[in-house]
């Protein structure tokens, strides 16, 4: 086995603990939901389809053949952690400026007219406020949370490509 395969090997199995990571928020998100009773708001499902996309782009790229393919793949990761960066962070701005408000009443019919909510209303219909405080998890809000873990996806992903393909 050559170097340039170990390495895209690496990046495989890291794209595999990603998407693995992605489904256990998923889970995390769905248990504070049924158990916990925290409703989620239409930022809140935006993050779950983020977060759905990065595993879904990085269990298909682990399973790419070629360099080009799954980094095609791991881009596409990105670009998901991006929107979940976006989704995130206006969350994150909303409950720390409660007077904002997140626009249930603009963005629940449209986040609820996406295919997977009439598919899997549990998990993606819209059923809560933006701007309702949750208690805190280790001294922080869920969005700062999901915000911190997509931007740590958005800057460990590339950072992994670049550090598994560069010239020795």
């Amino acid at each position: 086995m050559n170097d340039l395969t170990q390495r895209l090997n690496r990046e495989r199995r890291f794209l595999v603990l990603l998407g693995a990571i992605c489904l256990a928020l998923i889970g995390g998100a769905l248990y504070m939901q049924i158990v916990l009773g925290e409703a989620p708001c239409p930022l809140c499902i935006l993050q779950r389809y983020a977060l759905l996309f990065i595993a879904l782009f990085a269990f298909i790229g682990a399973a790419m053949p070629g360099r080009r393919s799954l980094t095609l793949f791991e881009a596409l990761v990105v670009l998901s952690a991006i929107g979940g960066i976006a989704a995130a962070g206006n969350h994150a701005y909303i409950l720390a400026n409660p007077a904002v408000s997140c626009g249930i009443d603009t963005l629940q019919p449209i986040v609820d007219g996406l295919p997977l909510a009439s598919v899997l209303p549990l998990v993606f219909q819209v059923d809560g406020f933006c701007s309702t405080p949750y208690p805190p998890v280790l001294g922080l809000s869920l969005a700062q949370w999901a915000l911190l873990a997509f931007v740590l996806t958005a800057v460990l992903v590339p950072l992994g490509i670049y550090r598994n393909r560069r010239q020795r």
